[in-house]
């Protein structure tokens, strides 16, 4: 079930009303009541998972109980090195499983090219399910924290269901960690007005950015990129600026919807976005950037090898480790792991010469306007980041290279082609996108709008509700569901 579909329209008013009007107010006893609520939102996870391909709820299921029981298996041994093997038994399990649905065609192909050989008779050919790279990173931070002692074991396999298949992060992210959303299940939970109308407030904005601004974006840069070859350098640029907004708003649209919607069930969702465009380096850009992705990686992976407290040799290869696995994470596609050889050689430097955590403060802290030094790195930043969105967004390395090469001719000082007149509009809607996100850069989304009077906050809705209709054609489905 898609965000921006009518049958989502009607499934979360209802779920809504259920939790909180009748197993809440109509149950007495409060523990029935959370036991209810669990068993609701595990239930209405399934519903809407399962609207995709409901024999993938089979798979979901599989994670879910394997992992909640290598919980109780690592709780209950009485010797480090057994609760070891059991979190080593849930982790090769999941990743086998993931493994398998979403590499392992690809790389019985790569071998058999590299051979000469056939793969036909070897390929599996299944299609991937929707977020598993998603849930299956969640399940595997509650074994891994539950053997560091991070948090105890559950005996509550309702609560734990509801951990990981919480429909509004499901498919998408925020990839939550059990040390911040498994509590939440197992506790009582009380409606508070003022959280639900926030969430509303980003629900809105989320819708905003997917189908006024990513949807839009897309339509351009699905016809330039399938006919690349024959465009004009200044349509290829003009695409893979589009691009860059279209994967921004799609993606960081997808969490505001689902950040928003934990809002309206008493759930908070750690935060995944943080204006990834207004970086003045590449490293403040990942810290920006799919932030619940990056520090999984960080805290389980990264730091375990050593981190930064190792030689420059180790470092060098702990960081080309990190972007190498962030980049096969997305897919199994060489243009993948290009895409993060790219990032990692813009990283390097800085962390070498120590300036990876220079900017760790809001831009323009404490000012309306950028200084000049601040708006040449924003812009500088945008742009490498932009060139490396060409790698992913191509099918291929060679298409990479020919996109690249197209930009870099004299037709990269003509109009741009292909419709670019009627994307207009869309950049208008792209600039305001940004000119109300540099506003709240301070804030958790573009419309946490507290302090504004009434009048004028209701003004903001209605506006962004008339754009959101004017532009909706039908629900697109989200990039990340991919991965």
């Amino acid at each position: 079930m898609l965000f921006n579909s009518l049958q989502f329209a009607l499934f979360l008013p209802i779920v809504f009303v259920l939790y909180w009007f009748v197993f809440d107010r109509f149950i007495s006893k409060s523990r029935q009541q959370l036991r209810l609520q669990n068993a609701l939102i595990v239930v209405a996870s399934y519903v809407f998972y399962g609207w995709w391909n409901w024999k993938f709820l089979l798979l979901i299921a599989l994670t879910s109980f394997c992992s909640w029981s290598s919980g109780l298996l690592i709780g209950k041994v009485d010797s480090k090195k057994k609760a070891k093997a059991w979190m080593w038994v849930n982790i090769v399990l999941n990743l086998g499983i993931l493994a398998l649905f979403k590499y392992y065609d690809f790389f019985v192909m790569e071998f058999a090219r590299l051979f000469h050989a056939s793969a036909d008779g070897l390929l599996l050919k299944v299609i991937l399910p929707v977020g598993i790279s998603f849930y299956t990173f969640q399940a595997l931070s509650y074994s891994i924290d539950v053997y560091r002692g991070k948090i105890e074991p559950t005996k509550d396999i309702v609560a734990f269901f509801a951990f990981i298949s919480f429909f509004p992060q499901l498919v998408a992210g925020p990839i939550e960690r059990a040390t911040n959303l498994l509590p939440q299940f197992l506790k009582k939970r009380e409606f508070d007005y003022d959280t639900a109308v926030d969430g509303m407030r980003q629900i809105l904005w989320g819708l905003f950015k997917k189908i006024v601004v990513a949807d839009n974006c897309a339509t351009y840069v699905n016809q330039v990129f399938s006919t690349s070859t024959g465009q004009s350098g200044s349509s290829l640029l003009l695409a893979a600026i589009f691009f860059t907004f279209q994967i921004y708003g799609d993606f960081s649209g997808y969490s505001d919807i689902a950040i928003g919607t934990a809002k309206l069930f008493g759930i908070k969702l750690i935060r995944n976005f943080n204006f990834p465009y207004f970086s003045r380096n590449i490293a403040e850009f990942w810290r920006r950037w799919h932030i619940s992705l990056t520090t999984w990686f960080r805290d389980y992976l990264y730091i375990p090898l050593g981190g930064s407290k190792v030689s420059k040799t180790l470092l060098i290869r702990n960081t080309i480790i990190i972007f190498l696995v962030s980049g096969l994470w997305h897919g199994a596609n060489w243009t993948y792991l290009a895409w993060g050889t790219y990032h990692a050689v813009l990283f390097l430097p800085l962390i070498l010469t120590g300036k990876n955590r220079k900017y760790t403060n809001p831009v323009s802290e404490g000012r309306i306007f950028p200084t000049w030094k601040e708006a040449w790195r924003m812009l500088l930043t945008f742009v490498l980041v932009m060139m490396g969105w060409i790698i992913f967004r191509a099918d291929s390395i060679g298409q990479a290279w020919a996109y690249y090469c197209g930009i870099l001719n004299v037709s990269l000082l003509s109009v741009p082609q292909n419709g670019s007149a009627k994307m207009i509009p869309v950049l208008g809607m792209i600039v305001l996108m940004l000119v109300v996100e540099w506003i709240q850069r301070n804030k958790q989304h573009g419309l946490e709008l507290h302090n504004v009077h009434w009048c004028f906050r209701y003004i903001i809705y209605s506006a962004l509700a008339i754009c959101i209709i004017f532009y909706y054609n039908q629900a697109e489905t989200f990039i990340y569901f991919q991965f």
